[in-house]
């Protein structure tokens, strides 16, 4: 096999997988894990059973994987983060960042507050170790932050978890956002104003000056 070859099965395996990927999510956020079925799924995605099968290993490693690949979409803009970093560009990033994913991939967004409502069956060791382990070191930098002066002295944990529910809520909740607002989909202006005001909110609740910023996609 050529590397030119081996470089057409990469990018077809990979085109394979995200076609697994977004039908798994859609079928999981509409039925939930135990209605949902490798068949649905396989016909979402347009594929025979067996190459779900191939693929992805099983029904529950195809939805742990989704679950996974939200909280690394989520987080990965704290993933670089350093005690000389600017705790309000930061900030500002992640509450953008979150509020731009979740109206992005809504589905995934339910998916994991779904399976964080029925107790985290399968998230469970996850979350009481890689990613309490991770949040763990974020805390560290912001308690350091706290520590040099750049922000008040508050609980990290308190303040992640404050971002991820407050920006959650505009996906999770949409639809009781949209009912309120008289809208059939928050637009543009409405995510800007979002942003803004969980900036003004969180950023200066913490003591630390907003940065000029406006809506833009995550990288």
């Amino acid at each position: 096999m050529t590397a030119e070859t081996a470089d057409q099965d990469n990018v077809g395996r990979d085109r394979i997988e995200y076609c697994i990927l977004r039908a798994a999510e859609q079928v999981f956020s509409q039925y939930g894990y135990r209605g949902a079925s490798l068949q649905a799924i396989a016909d979402k995605a347009g594929l025979p059973k067996a190459n779900i099968l191939y693929y992805m290993g099983s029904k529950q490693a195809l939805y742990v994987r989704l679950l996974n690949r939200m909280m690394s979409r989520w987080n990965a803009v704290l993933e670089d983060i350093t005690p000389e970093s600017d705790p309000g560009r930061v900030l500002s990033e992640f509450i953008r960042t979150k509020i731009v994913l979740g109206q992005r991939y809504p589905e995934g967004s339910k998916l994991f507050a779904a399976e964080i409502l029925a107790g985290a069956p399968f998230l469970n060791k996850y979350l009481s170790g890689e990613l309490r382990e991770w949040v763990a070191s974020r805390a560290a930098i912001i308690r350091q932050w706290s520590n040099q002066g750049k922000m008040d002295d508050l609980d990290p944990h308190l303040l992640i978890f404050l971002i991820w529910s407050a920006t959650q809520h505009y996906a999770e909740y949409s639809a009781q956002v949209t009912g309120i607002l008289g809208k059939e989909a928050l637009e543009e202006a409405d995510l800007e104003s979002i942003c803004q005001f969980l900036e003004q909110v969180i950023i200066k609740g913490c003591g630390v000056q907003r940065p000029d910023a406006s809506l833009a996609a995550p990288r």
